[in-house]
């Protein structure tokens, strides 16, 4: 088996190569495709999906498709519709439309943006970076990472900026390999990054 993730940009990439192993464990191969920003992805992946058909159906590989992207401030049910339509024009069935046959794709959405994962693991974060102290969770913005609203990528800027890190912007690759390395798989506040985690262990199960 073979997993390949679809991705918006680099800083989830580097997120994925450290998290996807204690996901799946190290028997899993998989690798990242990324995109151009959110709208590369979208505009791309109808003939990337049919790339992906023909390669499986030409030579039986057991690969495995999964589209990571982030929501921004679309409607999570109609970009989850457009990306469930876009693997059933490719007849690459996700585990809504299977009925028996070979689930090949699955689809998850980061709420609002994969910053929020970061912001729901409060001891990952304060490992990376020390001076933001733990009690930053307990501010009315940060209970629920995916209600961030406004962007989530700027709410951890200014929280790192309030301790004195990233004074110039974000440099969001750097901190996506600071954080997701101390990542707890099992405890966040994100119900977002819980549902990637038990879909994507399900979906090689």
């Amino acid at each position: 088996m073979h997993v390949d993730f679809l991705v918006e940009e680099s800083s989830a990439e580097v997120a994925l190569e450290a998290l996807v192993p204690r996901i799946l464990g190290n028997e899993i191969a998989f690798s990242c495709r990324v995109f151009q920003g959110k709208h590369d992805l979208l505009s791309k992946l109808q003939a990337r999906l049919r790339g992906y058909a023909d390669r499986i159906r030409n030579t039986g590989e057991d690969l495995r498709i999964v589209v990571l992207i982030d929501n921004d401030d679309q409607d999570c049910e109609v970009l989850k519709a457009e990306l469930e339509q876009m693997a059933r024009r490719a007849r690459l069935w996700t585990r809504g439309q299977a009925q028996g046959r070979n689930v090949r794709v699955l689809n998850r959405i980061a709420i609002e943006e994969l910053e929020a994962w970061f912001l729901g693991d409060p001891t990952a974060l304060t490992t990376a970076f020390p001076r933001v102290p733990s009690s930053y969770v307990a501010r009315a913005r940060f209970r629920d990472p995916d209600a961030i609203r406004g962007g989530t990528w700027e709410a951890l800027l200014r929280l790192l900026q309030e301790r004195g890190y990233y004074r110039t912007g974000l440099p969001k690759i750097e901190v996506a390999s600071k954080i997701a390395t101390h990542m707890n798989i099992g405890s966040n506040r994100s119900s977002s990054f819980n549902a990637f985690c038990v879909g994507l262990a399900a979906f090689v199960a």
